[in-house]
């Protein structure tokens, strides 16, 4: 995966319903959207994280939910047009120079967009472990995750 172009970042959100297994979620709706998008050549870089409203997602003050806060960098494409409908608050997003956590000062070449790509790669690693399991098989989300033996 290579760096991102900042000025070119879009974000949305897939809302994650209570009582779901987001891996499923994950299988089924995020890597299809993201291979589509990879396959037309609107998007080369992408990540992935959970979030909600007190962690940096735009919806009302009532909504509990969990969404998939997706950030993507578009090219040649009006994401808000070509996105299903179940990305919702999709919006350019403001400059990404800082990372909540990094301290820029300390990178090599103190370019955040070195740090944009690892935590992209993070999401490609993701993806392509979901991708080895069988797709007639609920995957519980202890699968992807460290733990001791």
């Amino acid at each position: 995966m290579q760096k991102p172009k900042l000025d070119r970042m879009w974000e949305t959100f897939v809302r994650i319903p209570p009582n779901s297994n987001p891996i499923n979620l994950i299988r089924f709706q995020i890597i299809p959207l993201i291979s589509q998008l990879k396959d037309k050549g609107h998007v080369q870089w992408y990540h992935f994280l959970v979030h909600n409203r007190e962690s940096g997602v735009p919806t009302s003050d009532d909504d509990k939910n969990a969404y998939f806060h997706i950030r993507f960098e578009f090219e040649g494409a009006d994401p808000i047009r070509i996105l299903p409908d179940y990305c919702v608050m999709t919006q350019k997003t403001r400059q990404l120079e800082n990372i909540t956590g990094i301290e820029k000062s300390l990178l090599k070449n103190e370019e955040i967009e070195e740090a944009w790509r690892i935590i992209g790669e993070q999401s490609e690693w993701l993806i392509n472990m979901l991708s080895i399991y069988k797709e007639d098989r609920d995957i519980p989300p202890i699968q992807t995750t460290k733990r001791g033996r």
